[in-house]
């Protein structure tokens, strides 16, 4: 991937330019903070409600989107991908001007069509890869996340620097700002979701728990050994990859590991990776969340109450008592 040569003086591409943050959720509220810590005029766009209080708590000059869309420069859309095409065929379409600059952290509306921002506006992408409280975290100790950059429509001939100024003004500058595209940053982060981070880890502690538990072990322990250690592995391979967590584990564990974790994750598991990215690159699941949106997401919404109230929760919650 290519590494952009950016640094935090490159903020000053978008000197002089007022940034409306439209949607104060995690990232937003993360990244307002940080544009404005670099200097950057920052105004909030949101709805009523508990996310437009607490920007003027924070501080912001906080208004209705369509106000904020009318006074900015530059755009940067952060409400939910279920939620962010409503609202812009609602509150930001019709205010738009010739030249201004959307900037998306995510390329799921505009890569799968929910959006289509007129010809005279700018689209570009500029996606830090953390979640919004380790965004500003890192940029107030001094650092910051790695972001993935992209151009989507350059009506003005600027719209790289506007990105590159905003990835500097959100302290990615700091760490590393990569060229992607819309198309890679969302189907790979979707990928790595479904496949990984919120999907595939998540039924393999819970499927290694249930089968110690199954086979009379302690659910303290169970869960000791299948969900809460996780974090000292992941740790190790987040700072210097498998090689490091195998420097550092037992060599009884690694040989263990290496042995037999093909064995859990074999070719049928494989062959579904394969049909999860197809579903993801076709556009299926796209579809499909959007319309569980539209029916009041009662399926999700089950689904998130049942992991609630599933054993390996409640034995989580009984050994982290144990440790205080």
């Amino acid at each position: 991937m290519r590494k952009y040569p950016v640094t935090d003086n490159d903020i000053g591409l978008i000197a002089g330019k007022c940034v409306a943050i439209l949607g104060y959720g995690s990232q937003g509220r993360a990244q307002a903070g940080n544009l404005r810590d670099s200097g950057v005029n920052v105004i909030i766009g949101n709805r009523p409600g508990k996310s437009f209080d607490q920007a003027v708590s924070d501080g912001f000059s906080v208004m209705s989107v369509q106000n904020a869309v009318m006074r900015s420069d530059i755009l940067a859309v952060f409400f939910p991908d279920e939620s962010a095409a409503e609202i812009y065929a609602e509150d930001i379409a019709p205010s738009l001007k010739e030249g201004q600059c959307l900037v998306f952290a995510h390329g799921f509306n505009i890569h799968f069509g929910f959006i289509t921002p007129p010809e005279y506006t700018d689209v570009v992408l500029v996606a830090p890869k953390g979640v919004g409280p380790m965004v500003r975290k890192l940029y107030q100790e001094g650092s910051g996340v790695p972001a993935l950059v992209s151009v989507h429509q350059d009506h003005t001939g600027r719209a790289l620097n506007t990105a590159l100024g905003f990835a500097a003004g959100i302290g990615s500058a700091r760490s590393a700002v990569l060229a992607s595209t819309f198309r890679d940053e969302t189907e790979t982060d979707l990928f790595g979701e479904q496949a990984v981070i919120c999907g595939g880890l998540p039924a393999l502690i819970s499927a290694a728990y249930d089968t110690l538990v199954d086979a009379g072990y302690p659910p303290e322990l169970a869960f000791s050994e299948c969900a809460h250690e996780v974090k000292l592995v992941v740790d190790l391979i987040y700072e210097g990859g498998f090689a490091k967590m195998h420097d550092f584990v037992s060599k009884t564990a690694g040989y263990g590991g290496i042995t037999r974790g093909g064995r859990v994750i074999g070719e049928d598991s494989r062959k579904e990776m394969t049909t999860i990215l197809n579903e993801i690159r076709s556009g299926e699941f796209a579809d499909e969340w959007m319309a569980e949106k539209r029916s009041g997401s009662k399926t999700y919404t089950g689904l998130v109450e049942q992991v609630k109230k599933s054993d390996i929760e409640t034995t989580g919650k009984t050994f982290r008592d144990l440790l205080k």
